[in-house]
């Protein structure tokens, strides 16, 4: 009987779509934590492509203005590299998305205890209820993250026209920004189902009976 019971993908993407659009101040927020994350991660690479094109530049005046933004350069340099507090900055902000989705599925779960419950007693299988969250998940994390992407890497270049003026647009190194952001993308996407798993693994594993008088 257990081989029988068949989700199609396309039905489990349209009922995780609709638990999104249901659920949607909620889904809302764990997306604006992947953007602010996502967004901070590619503001912090791109703009360090952006000084890497200016400094392969050879333009002594490119390197005094890097240097007086606080880069520390010295002589024979091609590259700049993010100082380990950046790092670590940039590292705990990641890890704060992380625990910020993790919570926010948790809150997803326990209110989704009937609906679960009631997928279980019509036969769902623990792993379509898995499935149908990570794909919530990967929705959530493909939009934020594209977002994100976008955003940091606008803002990233608009602080260096600011400061730099309309001479980085030349010197950019175009290829390289595009890899970061795809590189931002991928991690956010990364992150957001990293955060699911524990929560969905919670609602695969319960049992329909305890979910049906859970009390809403």
């Amino acid at each position: 009987m257990r081989h029988l019971v068949v989700l199609p993908w396309k039905q489990s993407f349209l009922m995780s779509y609709k638990s999104i659009r249901a659920r949607f101040f909620r889904s809302l927020v764990t997306t604006l934590t992947l953007v602010l994350a996502v967004s901070f991660l590619a503001f912090s690479q791109i703009t360090l492509d952006i000084g890497d094109g200016m400094l392969a530049s050879g333009r002594p005046d490119f390197q005094q203005s890097l240097i007086q933004s606080g880069y520390d350069i010295t002589p024979g340099d091609t590259s700049l590299s993010a100082s380990p507090k950046q790092r670590w900055i940039v590292i705990l902000s990641l890890l704060v998305c992380v625990v910020g989705i993790i919570n926010a599925q948790l809150m997803s779960v326990t209110e989704r205890f009937r609906e679960i419950g009631t997928m279980k007693c019509l036969g769902a299988l623990d792993r379509f209820i898995v499935r149908i969250f990570i794909m919530e998940a990967a929705i959530q994390g493909l939009a934020g993250s594209l977002i994100g992407a976008i955003l940091g890497g606008t803002i990233a270049f608009l602080s260096a026209l600011l400061r730099f003026g309309t001479d980085i647009i030349s010197l950019s190194p175009w290829q390289t920004i595009l890899s970061s952001s795809a590189l931002a993308i991928i991690t956010g996407i990364g992150l957001s189902l990293l955060g699911v798993l524990y929560p969905a693994i919670i609602a695969a594993r319960m049992q329909p009976v305890e979910a049906m008088r859970v009390e809403q």
